[in-house]
């Protein structure tokens, strides 16, 4: 096939366009071998015998194809070494494919591995005008923005001082700045905004929220939150290859599954979990508890999708009060107990128990595991039942769906072996009496807010 990276649409709906991509790196033992591959296979088809390879290929892509539509925002996600910053330079063509075609429409704003598009030697300031040139502005166009982009990088001084002097936290700020002033309809960001700090990465979240109601968005990160919570659509890369591209929730769960050595296993019953005794419905014909709270609260579900080595196997889940008496509704604030019960199928010296409750988008809210430094785990043996208890005050979560992730883990907290995790084993829906702000509301023993004559 022949090596292109186009600048049209296959469609008017379509953004970017990858068709049967591969890149194939030549990897020489030795120089010499350079001027060997350069030189020697030539003279040989000349006398028309075989030429002969002095080189050993690596694939970093292979046959990967995919496309986005405009305005969707789409995370691709794999290890170290799967290929997802050359898939990205490939797409922004500063990398040819082996094989196969990119077709990309629109500029493009890419923020790629730390530091690329700048010249170390030249200033900030330079750098400004020579990125924002790469990228397709005009000198007028970024001129009239410059004051703009300094602000929005917030590095002082620095920005008369060469790149070279920046730490990876200022390069990134500089180069995001650049790009979030482009006009871009295109953003592509790879994991470099990692090295920000905290205040700069709300402000690079902030932006990018905002850039997805009006472009398309390409977002690779490690972190499968931050996937979740930005993109309805992934891709995971595995090996130079797509291994999964599907809703963000589904393909992050199989990436997790795979960074224990597992395959994720597919559920064997119904995907619903069974609603249980909610005589109530609400508008959209659901099951309600008849509780003013509102809270919907399903059956456990062994049989939910999951991974893991088979050592366990989780029999139950369930929310009890201190005097042991299952709980089905919850407004917020309640002290409760979190039971889970496990069978060993083989022996574990040293068992964790552990749980994550989620929000509707995947996002992994709150969690807690066994493990204690001070005093490890009793072994259990094949047949023996491993049982946790999480005695906690149930936090005010926003009204809306929640589920529950449950695993057994045979080792300790840095190292260990999944032994079944299963995911949505529990799932539940709180409608709080009280308006709760953020991902999660924590129970106030009190709010006061006080009124007095001004002072004179």
């Amino acid at each position: 096939m022949s090596s292109e990276h186009a600048l049209a649409p296959a469609t008017a709906e379509q953004a970017i366009v990858v068709a049967d991509v591969g890149k194939c790196y030549q990897l020489y033992e030795r120089p010499e071998n350079r001027l060997k591959q350069a030189l020697i296979p030539r003279l040989q088809r000349a006398i028309g015998r075989d030429p002969t390879r002095f080189f050993r290929e690596s694939w970093a892509l292979r046959d990967v194809s995919f496309s986005v539509a405009r305005g969707e925002t789409v995370g691709i996600i794999g290890r170290n070494g799967s290929g997802k910053s050359t898939l990205l330079q490939t797409i922004c063509g500063t990398l040819s494919p082996t094989h196969g075609h990119v077709s990309v429409s629109g500029r493009i704003g890419a923020l790629l591995e730390l530091g690329s598009g700048f010249n170390p030697e030249f200033t900030g300031r330079e750098n400004v005008f020579m990125n924002g040139a790469i990228l397709g502005m005009s000198a007028d166009e970024i001129a009239a923005k410059y004051d703009a982009i300094v602000a929005f990088a917030d590095i002082g001084d620095f920005i008369h001082q060469p790149v070279k002097t920046y730490s990876s936290g200022m390069y990134v700020r500089l180069a995001f700045a650049v790009i979030a002033h482009a006009d871009a309809d295109i953003l592509v960001v790879d994991e470099a905004l990692s090295v920000g700090d905290v205040f700069f990465a709300q402000k690079c979240m902030r932006f990018l929220r905002d850039f997805q109601t009006r472009g398309t968005v390409l977002f690779v990160s490690h972190d499968a939150s931050a996937i979740i919570n930005l993109c309805d659509r992934a891709i995971w890369l595995d090996g130079g290859r797509i291994g999964m591209d599907g809703p963000a929730k589904a393909v992050c769960e199989a990436y997790l599954a795979s960074t224990y050595g597992h395959a994720p296993l597919p559920p064997r019953a119904a995907a619903v979990p069974t609603p249980v005794s909610m005589p109530g419905r609400d508008d959209d014909g659901d099951d309600l508890s008849l509780d003013a709270s509102r809270l919907r609260v399903f059956a456990f579900d062994p049989d939910r999708a999951g991974f893991g080595d088979g050592g366990a196997r989780i029999e139950t889940v369930g929310f009890f009060d201190l005097e042991g008496q299952p709980l089905r509704q919850f407004g917020g604030g309640e002290l409760v107990r979190l039971r889970i019960s496990a069978l060993a199928e083989r022996p574990m010296p040293s068992p964790i128990m552990g749980f994550f409750i989620k929000d509707r988008l995947g996002q992994q809210i709150i969690g807690k595991h066994t493990w204690r430094d001070d005093a490890p785990a009793a072994p259990a043996a094949a047949g023996d039942r491993v049982e946790a208890t999480f005695e906690f005050r149930m936090p005010h979560f926003p009204r809306g769906r929640y589920t529950l992730d449950v695993a057994v883990a045979d080792g300790s907290h840095l190292e260990h072996v999944q032994a079944a995790w299963v995911y949505d084993v529990l799932a539940f829906e709180s409608a709080p009496t009280t308006v709760t702000a953020g991902l999660v509301g924590i129970p106030f023993r009190s709010v006061s807010l006080t009124v007095g004559a001004g002072g004179g």
